[in-house]
């Protein structure tokens, strides 16, 4: 098992850019980066999630596994993030029980794309 945590580094969530500032996708990359990572999830920052009207977000992918996207996060919620990715990445085909998954990935799903056939 394991899963992939893409982290939209990119996003600026609808505001300006503040010279020499990080934007608000590439503080949620720090937080979650500044916390201990549970075992069996990668952490992967990318450019451009295309949830731009969404504010910054994440995805969960696995091989065989239904991939997630979720939005709008901020650093506040590394820590939530990072135990739905745990939760995530127990799974065999990424379903997580509806009340097993935090608030923020029960509320905030932006889309959700089925797994992957594989040959």
């Amino acid at each position: 098992m394991g899963a992939t945590l893409h982290v939209c580094i990119t996003c600026r969530a609808g505001q300006p850019l503040v010279e020499g500032e990080p934007c608000a996708g590439a503080r949620v990359h720090e937080a979650i980066a500044a916390l201990p990572i549970p075992a069996g999830v990668v952490v992967k920052p990318v450019e451009c999630l295309s949830a731009c009207g969404k504010g910054a977000s994440v995805a969960l992918s696995g091989i065989g596994r239904w991939s997630y996207i979720y939005g709008p996060v901020s650093e506040a919620d590394a820590a939530v993030i990072l135990d739905g990715a745990a939760a995530y990445a127990q799974t065999e085909d990424g379903i997580v029980p509806w009340r097993e998954r935090p608030a923020l990935f029960r509320k905030n799903v932006i889309a959700r794309l089925p797994a992957l056939e594989t040959p």
